[in-house]
């Protein structure tokens, strides 16, 4: 498979599987739809409702006030008709589909609502019936398409994370021709090719080098901050990035073959295996169908059987009609549509509303260790000197030797030496490539570098420098030398910094009866060492991107419900297999896009801030359901008039007056969002 082929059959995997899962989650109720034709159409919907409420004869008869223009009379049949079939047909379209597919819900009981409306006020206009539901028509077409924009606002439209996946993989590759070399698609490569990697270019195919050495970044694979040092005969990962020298690779697998292609298969698998639970609306909605169009049918045959047959037409209009309460239709979007803005401002962008309605329920949250609870670059954490030499001293002098250095461990050693003070300046740097650099500094010739350039070196390390060093590879820290004339006088532990915000996150969420792991790719002790500092116990280290994919199945299968945070494409197949997949926003694009939660802060304790969050909406989701069931409960009954023989009916004003209240109250309870503290003050209780 090609790039191009696998940009696209996974752009069309990611597309197709986001078709389904929003199938499943709403009876493929937003099929080919998007929030941008919801929005034009409620506007035009809106404005075209207004002249229906304004000569609606119901209205002037409750505000006391009359409108008359020649042509009035066809006001409601024509802007009506408008309303109904172009406003409604995302409606109706809908309900037909839930009807070929035996799955009432949400669509079918709008659909079935506005036809009702749309039949009875055309045939009134006709003068066949004298039930007018103009204006109530519009209004019901009108406040569904806001509460289905707001809701697709809310779901939002992720590019995919096979798309980007694809993308870790560059356009082209230097072929290596005899002494020459040439640009090719990455399309065009073989097994057994020799392509060339540059210095800071990505690996185009799994291979093995066949010449040169360099440090190459593997995080997005094995989720190791450390760059690992690669050469001849060592066998290295297309998407992976050579740090420091160019190197040549004999191309071993292409395509499907590839370890990235690998991942790749894992996240469609995951994804195409996550949960299938429909929206609680849906759920609602469906249920309600039934209801009504029982009750209406037993309304239809009692009053007929009274022998009053225009009874029992205007009853069972009026039961079809408001058995589609709007505060059903907004219970939902509205308050998913205010959870995401009051997320947003704390830096938590809601991707996929099923996720958070989920987050209510994890019980354990597996972070991933570097760039989440640790920021994914190094610190000088130890600098150890022989002779009596101060600290301050040695930092400088091998800060001037790599300073010329692009290297990550260069970088934190020079950041660590300019907080100390000035740096001086080297003369003749030059690289020893997979071992360390060198450099003059006053005339003196200095290098640094790790182990390997000790043996380049053929030198040792000073007894006294032994504790220092043991104790920090012990805790897994990275280690480099300062070597002048042939003699190591200085070493320096360098470590992935721990966030400050970690510890916070973790007892957070310990507090509110979570558990907390720990699973990244680096070494043993590395982990322990980042678990002991912020109270972690259960921690899984030297993990492979299947094996934390199969440790979030292991634990659900355990019962848990569980939520993975993560920032890297190593994590992005535990991200979609996970209950709720949490993305740091810092990480790369394929795991923000498999994820279902998005922390564009990189702030972990904003874990527990989307807890809160989704205990908070789905309160707010039942209470309004609850309002909203409770007007059925209240408004079918009567408008099938069960207490006709008390002298009491609900007519469709009434019905209409009941349906603004119910929305009202929807409205204003979920407002109450904005007033959830999503990090509260410790302190406080």
């Amino acid at each position: 498979m090609n790039r191009d082929q696998g940009h696209h059959q996974g752009h069309d995997q990611g597309h197709d599987q986001g078709h389904d899962q929003g199938h499943d989650d709403g009876h493929d109720k937003h099929a080919g739809h998007d929030p941008e034709m919801f929005r034009r159409r409620f506007w035009w919907s809106l404005l075209l409702t207004v002249p229906l409420v304004v000569t609606s004869e119901m209205i002037m008869e409750w505000f006391d006030y009359s409108v008359s223009f020649p042509g009035m009379v066809w006001v409601g049949p024509v802007l009506g008709s408008v309303v109904f079939w172009w406003g409604g047909w995302p409606f109706l379209a809908g309900g037909a589909g839930e009807l070929r597919q035996r799955q009432p819900g949400m669509m079918l009981l709008i659909s079935m609502a506005i036809t009702v409306a749309y039949v009875a006020s055309m045939a009134t206009s006709l003068d066949w019936l004298d039930l007018e539901f103009w204006w109530e028509l519009g209004a019901l077409v009108t406040i569904m398409l806001l509460g289905h924009w707001q809701e697709m606002k809310a779901i939002g439209q992720a590019r995919g994370a096979l798309a980007a996946l694809a993308e870790l993989l560059p356009d082209d590759a230097e072929l290596v021709d005899g002494d020459d070399g040439r640009q090719v698609s990455v399309a065009e490569l073989d097994v057994g090719d020799v392509v060339l990697v540059r210095s800071g270019a990505r690996v185009p195919a799994d291979g093995e080098i066949v010449d040169g050495t360099a440090e190459l970044d593997e995080s997005m694979i094995t989720g190791e901050s450390n760059p690992v040092a690669k050469g001849t005969g060592d066998r290295v990962v297309a998407g992976t990035v050579s740090t420091d020298s160019a190197i040549r690779v004999r191309v071993a697998a292409v395509g499907d073959d590839t370890a990235l292609a690998g991942i790749h298969r894992m996240v469609a698998d995951a994804q195409s295996s996550s949960s299938r639970a429909q929206a609680l609306a849906d759920r609602f909605a469906g249920l309600l169908f039934y209801v009504a169009t029982v009750t209406g049918i037993v309304t239809f045959a009692a009053w007929t059987a009274f022998g009053d047959t225009d009874a029992a037409i205007v009853r069972t209009v009026t039961v079809l009609v408001i058995a589609c309460p709007h505060a059903l239709g907004l219970a939902i979007p509205l308050v998913i549509s205010l959870s995401t803005a009051v997320s947003a401002r704390a830096g938590i962008l809601i991707k996929d509303r099923l996720a958070l309605e989920r987050m209510r329920t994890i019980d354990t949250v597996l972070f991933d260790k570097t760039g989440t609870l640790t920021k994914g670059a190094h610190v000088v954490t130890g600098v150890a000197a022989t002779d009596g030499r101060e600290d301050d001293e040695v930092l400088r002098l091998a800060a001037a030797v790599e300073a010329d250095s692009e290297h990550p461990l260069a970088r934190a050693i020079v950041t660590a030496a300019e907080e100390r003070g000035s740096v001086p300046r080297a003369e003749d740097f030059r690289s020893i490539t997979g071992r360390g650099v060198r450099a003059n500094v006053d005339g003196v010739e200095l290098a640094v570098g790790g182990p390997a350039l000790l043996d380049e070196l053929d030198t040792g390390v000073p007894s006294e420098l032994d504790g220092s060093i043991r104790e920090w590879t012990e805790r897994g820290a990275a280690v480099l030398h300062l070597v002048e004339r042939g003699e190591v006088i200085a070493a320096f532990a360098l470590e992935d910094e721990i966030r400050d915000e970690a510890r916070r996150a973790v007892d957070d969420l310990r507090s509110m009866g979570i558990s907390v792991a720990l699973i990244t790719g680096d070494a043993q002790q590395v982990a322990d060492r980042v678990a002991a500092e912020l109270g972690i116990e259960d921690v899984f280290a030297e993990v492979l991107p299947e094996d934390k994919d199969r440790a979030v199945r292991e634990l659900q299968e355990r019962g848990s419900s569980v939520a993975m945070v993560g920032d890297g494409v190593n994590d992005a197949p535990a991200l979609a297999r996970a209950d709720v997949g949490i993305a740091i926003g810092a990480g790369t694009d394929v795991a923000v896009e498999s994820a279902g939660v998005v922390l564009a802060s990189s702030d972990p304790r904003n874990v527990a801030a989307i807890v809160r969050l989704s205990r908070a909406t789905y309160g707010k989701m039942v209470q309004n359901l609850a309002w909203a069931a409770g007007y059925n409960v209240l408004a079918i009954p009567l408008a099938a008039g069960v207490l006709a023989w008390a002298g009491f009916t609900l007519s469709p004003a009434v019905g209409a007056i009941l349906m603004s209240l119910s929305t009202i109250v929807v409205a204003l309870n979920a407002q109450l969002l904005r007033r959830v503290d999503l990090h509260p003050d410790p302190s406080d209780g």
